[in-house]
């Protein structure tokens, strides 16, 4: 029986304020991190959203939770990534609320699906 760590993809794609999706996703990362295991964030589809700096969440009476994705690079989770494609589809820019983000393309999406052991779709 192996020991090696499953090597985990969250995959995000709702918007930042839409449900309570993108808060679920940042927690689930965050345990999952906390206990060692590497994760790797994905934004596709809506979940885009989620990346920009220029959102104002208390017009709508929400909590900013964007702000404590900038905290997850203490938890060691160095890999996240920006579908290209679905950025350009929404016309949005490239000015991301937080740091170290690889945008790629749909191919590179779909080899992250591939290379890891579980995959978790908000």
């Amino acid at each position: 029986m192996s020991h090696a760590k499953k090597r985990y993809l969250i995959i995000n794609t709702s918007a930042s304020f839409d449900q309570l999706h993108a808060r679920e996703s940042l927690d689930a990362a965050l345990i999952l991190a906390s206990y060692d295991l590497p994760v790797s964030l994905c934004f596709i589809g809506d979940g885009v959203y989620q990346t920009q700096a220029a959102q104002n969440p208390e017009l709508i009476h929400a909590k900013d939770f964007i702000a404590s994705f900038k905290a997850v690079h203490f938890y060691d989770i160095e890999d996240i990534y920006v579908s290209e494609p679905c950025l350009a589809e929404r016309s949005l820019s490239d000015n991301f609320a937080f740091a170290d983000v690889s945008v790629i393309s749909q191919q590179k999406i779909s080899q992250l699906i591939a290379a890891a052991d579980v995959v978790l779709t908000f």
